[in-house]
């Protein structure tokens, strides 16, 4: 089983805010993503939001995004995190 460990994160603790990022993320680009019950528990800063953009569909979600609208969100974490990395090493 070589791919077993593909998706295994060195930092397991990264994965709470890597999915607050991304829904953060998906609000300041519009994106109805979530509804405010379908977090699963995670403590974000625009959940209210979220929860009243809705979604298209009958439940909203990633499931209903374009790739491009959900690679966007990829992009940006990507870019958040390279930046911030970079502002690290010069600190």
């Amino acid at each position: 089983m070589a791919g077993s460990n593909r998706n295994r994160k060195l930092i397991p603790e990264s994965r709470q805010m890597l999915d607050q990022m991304k829904y953060e993320i998906a609000a300041e680009f519009g994106l109805p993503v979530a509804q405010a019950g379908s977090l699963g528990g995670a403590d974000t800063e625009f959940a209210g939001e979220l929860g009243a953009m809705g979604g298209q569909g009958s439940g909203g979600g990633w499931k209903y995004q374009t790739s491009r609208e959900n690679g966007s969100v990829g992009g940006e974490i990507t870019k958040r995190l390279v930046a911030q990395a970079e502002r690290d090493f010069l600190l």
